[in-house]
């Protein structure tokens, strides 16, 4: 579940790597057990008593082939989506990657980073995690990380690492400010 040894530049470790929060599957669990009730509901409407069994077969098969689509668009693709979307902290750079046909990715450089900002709402807090927004010094907008899981640690740790590591030092060797 990490960005491939192949991918990391020199001297580049990973930090942190996650998948988004499971939070993002709650409605597509949701959807297949109200999709799955109303199936078998109708189905069992459908079938009780009814002498024609021609007619009730085919209605039956397009709620279950409706239903399958239904689960397949708002259940299976967004569970996809969750499998496949991957946030990566390095020791030079912060990425998102996701995609599964054609994989996408951003990368912003630490060095680049000139402002990280976590919001947590009411469901956020009660899950533990949250949206990390990291700007950059660049023409397009910053990159947000949406249900980070503990988004305080994830934000902690990529603050260090922006501001010069445990010492207090940046690369340069001057001091940061919190080393004062």
């Amino acid at each position: 579940m990490s960005v491939p040894r192949k991918l990391l530049i020199d001297g580049e470790d990973i930090v942190v790597s996650m998948r988004t929060h499971a939070k993002a599957l709650i409605a597509p669990a949701v959807v297949v057990i109200v999709l799955a009730g109303i199936g078998s509901y109708l189905t069992a409407v459908l079938t009780s008593g009814n002498g024609n069994g021609d007619v009730s077969r085919f209605v039956v098969l397009g709620i279950w082939v409706a239903a399958a689509l239904a689960i397949i668009m708002w259940s299976v693709l967004p569970f996809l989506r969750w499998l496949t979307t991957e946030y990566t902290v390095t020791t030079k750079r912060v990425l998102l990657t996701s995609g599964l046909l054609t994989r996408t990715g951003r990368t912003i450089p630490l060095s680049r980073i000139n402002d990280v900002t976590f919001e947590k709402g009411l469901l956020d807090r009660l899950l533990g995690c949250g949206t990390l927004v990291v700007s950059d010094a660049s023409e397009q907008s910053g990159m947000r990380l949406r249900d980070v899981p503990q988004v305080e640690s994830v934000h902690r740790q990529l603050t260090d690492l922006i501001f010069g590591g445990a010492d207090g030092r940046d690369d340069d060797g001057t001091t940061t400010p919190r080393g004062r």
